[in-house]
């Protein structure tokens, strides 16, 4: 459910639009081109980014974050604390009207009383009622109210970008834990086969043991690698719960409602267009976010000055008295005031505010141009892992089918007589190994393309 704006709220966004404020220079040159080679096309504003593996569960999953997350409800919580102060910040420029109803008794209890008591020891109780209505408007000479809005304004801008941050990398967290909880699963069920063929060959050699044709040691050899086997699952096992528990939580839910029934093997990565370097500047809620908060700081350092500077407030009241309620308004009376005050000695307080907001300022620009890098290095270092995925994928393939030939054609020889034990296991461990790492660098390309949707800000856009 989205947060509701105030009137002045939507009047303070309407205006900020209407006047858009020149981005800030920050002194890092966007290369002309990605280094690692990639789709030539402009990449798509996807908002939906996920949707392109194509699992309908991950999906699933992606909607329930956005539900259920504690860490992105907590983000809209921060959306709409800004909103109030651009509420408070905006309501300084305009008169502060104030109204007022007294009513007082005063009684002598005895006694003759006083000089400035009303009530006397002929006249032991007095009534006195008065009604006032008051503005108030401080003139902003120096610009510190107007800088004042402006600084909410753009909090209210950064708290947006951090929202829209949170939700990336809560999507993009999701699923990238998702692939790993299909893969180590996967690497089970691989371990698990191992484990089974492992133990087929075991009760060969045995019977072979026991026939006289096989060694005590080609035995405990065999032995020994069904026990590595055993020992490996349970680890696997271990790992893929673990990362099951991690992707419940991400979800804001406990791990007892979450059986995830996808197929590793059905995870499919698209191709993605990385466009040009300078857009990243307006596709990545981060670097918008920076951006915004020194906006803020710069006009908190117009505040901190101005508050040097001495201010005129106008007051007009009206007002009525009466000793009896019914001739309150009969009587009517007003007065206008103007008050200058001017700072003279604060004991170096305001100086050191305006010290303090150039100094916030200057962090907040070496910020900007950090999340600049820093996205621009997301960028290539994705681009860089899909490239020499592909690369890797492509020989390892060629390594699992010779390793599965190679054990096939050892585990016949051994059976006919032809070949040694110490070959057989050499195979089994490669042929594991190998179909190991097939999972893993499955796992490594999906979530590259996961990290490379993330770095091109997941088809958000600057309004």
């Amino acid at each position: 459910m989205k947060p509701r704006l105030s009137v002045l709220t939507v009047c303070l966004i309407l205006s900020a639009c209407g006047s858009p404020v020149q981005r800030p220079d920050s002194g890092v040159q966007a290369p002309a081109a990605w280094q690692a080679p990639h789709a030539a096309s402009v990449a798509r504003g996807d908002r939906q980014w996920w949707t392109q593996f194509h699992s309908a569960e991950l999906d699933r999953l992606i909607e329930q974050a956005r539900l259920g997350s504690f860490d992105l409800a907590a983000a809209v919580a921060r959306v709409r604390q800004a909103q109030a102060g651009t509420v408070i910040a905006g309501g300084s420029q305009l008169p502060e009207v104030k109204a007022g109803l007294n009513g007082k008794r005063q009684k002598l209890l005895r006694g003759n009383g006083y000089s400035q008591l009303d009530a006397d020891s002929s006249n032991k109780a007095v009534d006195y009622f008065d009604a006032s209505l008051s503005a108030t408007y401080e003139v902003d000479f120096w610009g510190g109210k107007r800088a004042s809005r402006d600084s909410a304004q753009f909090t209210l801008q950064a708290s947006e970008f951090d929202r829209a941050t949170v939700e990336l990398t809560l999507l993009s967290s999701v699923a990238t834990t998702y692939a790993q909880t299909l893969a180590l699963r996967e690497q089970s069920r691989i371990a698990e086969l191992n484990l089974a063929n492992a133990q087929r060959v075991l009760k060969l050699v045995q019977t072979r043991f026991d026939s006289g044709s096989a060694t005590a040691l080609e035995l405990a050899q065999q032995k020994s690698l069904v026990a590595a086997q055993q020992w490996q699952l349970p680890r696997v096992q271990q790992e893929a719960q673990a990362a099951l528990i991690s992707l419940a939580a991400l979800l804001g839910q406990p791990v007892q409602q979450l059986a995830p029934t996808g197929s590793f093997q059905d995870l499919q990565w698209p191709e993605i267009a990385a466009g040009i370097p300078s857009e990243l500047l307006s596709r990545r809620p981060d670097i918008a976010r920076a951006e915004a908060q020194l906006a803020a700081a710069e006009a908190d350092v117009k505040v901190a000055r101005a508050a040097m500077l001495p201010t005129l407030t106008l007051t007009a009241q009206l007002g009525s008295g009466a000793d009896k309620f019914d001739d309150v308004l009969r009587s009517p009376f007003y007065n206008l005031t103007a008050g200058l005050v001017a700072p003279i000695f604060n004991n170096g307080r305001l100086g050191a505010e305006r010290d303090k907001a150039t100094a916030r300022q200057q962090e907040l620009l070496e910020t900007y141009r950090g999340a600049i890098v820093n996205g621009f290095a997301d960028v290539e270092k994705a681009l860089n892992s899909i490239r020499r995925l592909d690369e890797q994928r492509q020989w390892q393939s060629e390594e699992l089918s010779q390793a599965q030939s190679a054990f096939n054609i050892a585990q016949s020889r051994y059976e006919a007589g032809a070949e040694d034990l110490l070959t057989v296991l050499e195979t089994q461990r490669t042929l594991y190994a190998a179909q190991d790492q097939q999972v893993q660098l499955r796992l490594a390309r999906v979530q590259a393309s996961i990290a490379l949707y993330k770095a091109l800000g997941g088809g958000w856009r600057a309004l």
